[in-house]
């Protein structure tokens, strides 16, 4: 049976230049990093020019690169360590972002009693930045955390203009940008946000490890103890391996960058153009400029085939989701649709398809078609 990858947003495959990196590694250079003879040395020095090939891509400090396990993590730490320890006293965010930023809010609410304010969304997914100005007017240290890019329907965040919003209202600004790094380009000395992250599956890296971005004198304290690691802010073994697997896949995705999204710009292009044929009356969720990879659609069948839709697709070998993987076990309606959608529209079958490189214009075409046959 034909097999057709379009969930890229939820993770991509490993691209097998980073397999043959984390494979050698594996093989030769298994020393810890924390211990002072030869073997350990090796990995150490593995370890730092993996951090400083990163930081070169991001155009930022080699020590403001901390590794950790992956996005959720980072998201928790800067969240936590940011009312805990910078004595931040109001989070202000969205109601479309990814669960690891709105469940550790609504903890944090819960333990600190911190003062919570949501900014517009509109609906088209993008935020209302008006509102975000009006918001920091009240003088509490604050925190604004927005995403880059939505990982439902691939709206993009102004980067650079929210940054200079939140340095006008003296705010710290964190952004999670697991969708967007290794994807498109980012420049931290030109961007002055204060904490963004990482996770290395996104970007054809291995699953299991990311970086956060801390800016240097950000007063961040740990999440977690037991080791010097990571500057004292990250207590644990490093995983070598893993960490040069995802060096290598976002240097791969930077030198790539250009052509890689070119072509998957062309591919959901192709996509467009054969749904405006066959399914006329489909609608995109977002705008049909948002970001490269991810497209969020609306199909005109009836609601009854909603819960049977991915199930169907799945029998024809094509792998799709009606949202964030992280909650793809919930018969609930995304919470970021449901931001943006009237309720007869969440209703009815929706999907999010989301491409890489490894694409084809074939891969569409049986999409296409499975689709005729639901």
């Amino acid at each position: 049976m034909k097999k057709v990858y379009l969930d890229n947003a939820s993770t991509t495959a490993m691209r097998p230049e980073v397999i043959q990196e984390m494979t050698k590694i594996m093989l030769e250079d298994y020393g810890n990093p924390s211990s002072t003879h030869s073997f350990g040395r090796n990995g150490k020095t593995i370890l730092e020019l993996s951090r400083k090939s990163i930081a070169k891509h991001l155009n930022c400090t080699a020590q403001e690169i901390i590794f950790t396990s992956g996005g959720t993590e980072a998201d928790n730490w800067i969240l936590r360590s940011s009312v805990e320890d910078l004595k931040v006293q109001r989070i202000i965010t969205s109601k479309i972002e990814h669960h690891a930023v709105l469940h550790t809010v609504w903890a944090l609410q819960d333990e600190y009693k911190i003062q919570v304010d949501y900014v517009n969304v509109n609906t088209d997914g993008s935020l209302d930045l008006t509102h975000l100005s009006n918001l920091l007017a009240d003088e509490k240290k604050t925190l604004v955390s927005l995403m880059h890019v939505n990982n439902e329907t691939g709206t993009v965040l102004d980067l650079d203009r929210v940054s200079l919003i939140c340095k006008q209202y003296n705010a710290l600004f964190h952004s999670d940008t697991v969708q967007s790094v290794g994807k498109t380009e980012i420049d931290l000395q030109k961007t002055p946000v204060d904490f963004i992250l990482a996770s290395a599956h996104k970007f054809h890296g291995p699953k299991g490890i990311g970086f956060a971005f801390i800016r240097k004198n950000s007063g961040l304290q740990p999440l977690l103890f037991g080791g010097e690691q990571e500057k004292g802010l990250r207590a644990g073994t490093e995983a070598v391996h893993q960490i040069a697997g995802m060096a290598k896949a976002l240097s791969i995705s930077y030198e790539k960058l250009d052509e890689e999204r070119a072509y998957i710009s062309s591919i959901k292009n192709y996509l467009i153009e054969q749904l405006e044929i066959h399914f006329p009356d489909f609608r995109i969720n977002g705008k049909k400029d948002d970001f490269y990879n991810i497209i969020n659609i609306i199909l005109p069948f009836s609601s009854d085939k909603t819960s049977m839709l991915l199930f169907s697709l799945d029998m024809k070998g094509i792998a799709v989701s009606r949202g964030s993987a992280c909650q793809s076990g919930s018969i609930k309606p995304s919470h970021v649709l449901n931001e943006m959608l009237s309720e007869t529209d969440l209703k009815l079958p929706n999907l999010r398809i989301s491409f890489s490189h490894y694409n084809t214009k074939e891969d569409i075409d049986w999409l296409i078609e499975s689709l005729k046959t639901v």
